[in-house]
């Protein structure tokens, strides 16, 4: 989803007399590596008497070089850009296998190529105690690049200086604050002292209001703002330039529009040229950020009128269907990620792990309180993918719509991660009452086993414990499961099944007495609950069973 916006820059200098000006040079264009999509801009001088010329410096960027052959009593310049805000994953990038790891050295052939970056201009005392002080054992590099960045960030106060010029980074340290400017700077040294090529960045940063407020961290600005700004880029082999912003303790984002990336500083300004002398100047400065087009989200879904719309239309396509006869159905997932652990592999591939089921369970019963008032929830055996060895779970609810509660008190609906106070006896005693409420006699209740010759040959086919560790990870987690059962006695009982179905024709419950090749009912293998391991398929087919049977509903 996108927001299409118009951002409004006008920089205006007015002189006390008519003076000449000499060569000015405008870098407010936006950058070529700029990743929103610019999808038109425009620059306009006043006077209107003026020649420009367009160039790019050394280091790609676009700059105006403007001169005006009579004198002047002002000089404006005013940008209109329209820019689509879509959000991107400031992650989402390759690195050679050299640059994974802090510290790594740039290939010779690279490290010639990015010499201007690697320059270290400031070796001050101050500087160079606050780069020891970082963690610079070998670790990831995203994970080096977020903490110095956020150590920035909480060494210093971010505050608005409306001097010109850069602060050194012992200024800057001793004063404990500096503008945005400042920070960027001092980032790009402290890099550069570890071996890292680094760009000073300055550029327009585009904030919109959230639609929601955060449930995690501040939710950031309260009303649609844009301004210029500095941050810093670090040079990743694979991944190019990638941008921190110091003053956030973020990597750069969909906000953030580059005009001028540069070496140093002095070859970045917005604006320079030169001014006569004794000549007073004054400076107004203008910058708004409009909303143009909005996509709906679902922070922010369709309006009330939208949605009439929406089921006007609907209503004519339902008719063109039914009249033809098309029937659709509809499907699809989607898709939760955690806020707070968005790498664990329980979010990429593997079926469980960390807090993924918990937090699973937490959203189920929000849901439910929300959706599905005296709904209920259960937790039950979910998709079984080919090359796993067990099902995955699922956990649905089930309510009605006319709000009649299907389950009153949750509190007594057990929870599969509890421990439970309770035994198989507990099971046997439970079932064997049900059946005598029921009018069923207690010789229709069937103890279920598990499939014991199998298991054991199934130990004597596995290898050893040492050469087991070799192996791959399936046959270790099969002797696992099988370590489990061995420690039981095979034979005895691991459950209690008792068949059921609701007779229209007698209107009560009735039962029947399966019957099987063996005395015993033996479940399938695995470790799945009994009921998912019942052997149904190996059942007979009883002809009273034509008396009881229902039709099966038609889905249409």
């Amino acid at each position: 989803m996108s927001i299409t916006t118009a951002l409004h820059h006008v920089t205006h200098y007015r002189y006390d007399r008519p003076t000449t000006l000499g060569m000015q040079t405008v870098r407010l264009r936006p950058a070529p590596h700029a990743r929103s999509q610019i999808q038109s801009y425009s620059l306009t001088i006043h006077p209107k008497d003026h020649f420009i010329n367009w160039q790019q410096d050394p280091f790609g960027n676009f700059m105006a070089r403007v001169v005006f052959p009579e004198k002047v009593k002002e000089f404006k310049i005013a940008v209109d850009l329209l820019t689509e805000i879509r959000v991107f994953n400031p992650f989402d990038f390759f690195l050679e296998d050299y640059a994974k790891d802090f510290p790594f050295t740039y290939e010779q052939g690279l490290k010639e190529e990015l010499a201007p970056y690697l320059e270290i201009k400031e070796r001050d005392a101050g500087l160079l105690l606050w780069i020891k002080e970082v963690n610079r054992k070998e670790q990831g590099i995203i994970d080096f690049l977020v903490a110095i960045n956020q150590k920035l960030n909480q060494s210093l106060k971010y505050v608005v200086r409306l001097e010109p010029g850069i602060q050194s980074c012992e200024e800057t340290l001793k004063l404990g604050s500096g503008s945005c400017r400042d920070m960027a700077w001092f980032l790009c040294q402290a890099l550069r002292h570890m071996g890292l090529a680094t760009r000073f960045a300055s550029g327009y940063l585009i904030q919109l209001a959230a639609d929601v407020k955060s449930l995690d961290g501040p939710s950031g600005t309260e009303v649609d703002f844009t301004d210029l700004h500095a941050w810093t880029e670090v040079y990743l082999p694979g991944a190019g330039w990638v941008g921190l912003d110091p003053t956030s303790g973020l990597f750069a984002g969909e906000g953030h529009i580059p005009l001028c990336c540069t070496p140093n500083p002095s070859s970045a300004a917005p604006v320079t040229g030169t001014l006569e002398d004794g000549v007073h100047a004054t400076l107004e400065h203008d910058m708004t950020v409009t909303r143009i087009v909005e996509a709906p989200r679902v922070t922010k879904p369709y309006s009330d009128e939208q949605w009439q719309a929406i089921d006007v239309m609907g209503n004519k396509v339902d008719k063109a269907l039914e009249k033809q006869e098309i029937r659709l159905t509809m499907g699809g997932e989607p898709t939760f990620v955690s806020l707070d652990d968005r790498e664990h592999n329980a979010w990429h591939y593997d079926a469980l792990g960390g807090n993924k089921k918990a937090l699973a369970k937490a959203m189920l019963y929000r849901l439910r309180e929300r959706f599905a008032t005296g709904g209920l929830p259960m937790f039950v055996q979910g998709k079984w993918y080919p090359g796993e060895i067990l099902p995955r779970w699922a956990m649905p609810c089930f309510w009605r719509k006319d709000g009649e509660a299907i389950w009153q008190d949750i509190k007594l609906l057990a929870d599969p991660d509890t421990p439970l106070q309770h035994t198989l006896k507990t099971a046997e005693k439970f079932i064997t009452e049900l059946a005598q409420t029921l009018g069923i006699p207690k010789s229709y209740v069937l103890p279920t086993r598990e499939d014991t010759p199998y298991y054991l040959w199934k130990d004597r086919t596995l290898p050893l414990q040492d050469e087991m560790m070799e192996t791959d990870v399936f046959e270790k987690k099969e002797r696992e499961r099988l370590q489990n059962l061995m420690d039981k006695n095979l034979n005895e009982p691991v459950g209690y099944v008792l068949p059921l179905h609701y007779s229209h024709r007698r209107k009560q419950w009735i039962s029947n007495k399966w019957k099987f090749k063996s005395k015993h009912l033996v479940l399938l293998t695995g470790d799945s609950p009994v009921g998912l391991r019942l052997p149904l398929s190996s059942l007979p087919f009883p002809a009273e069973a034509n008396d009881e049977a229902c039709p099966e509903r038609s889905p249409f």
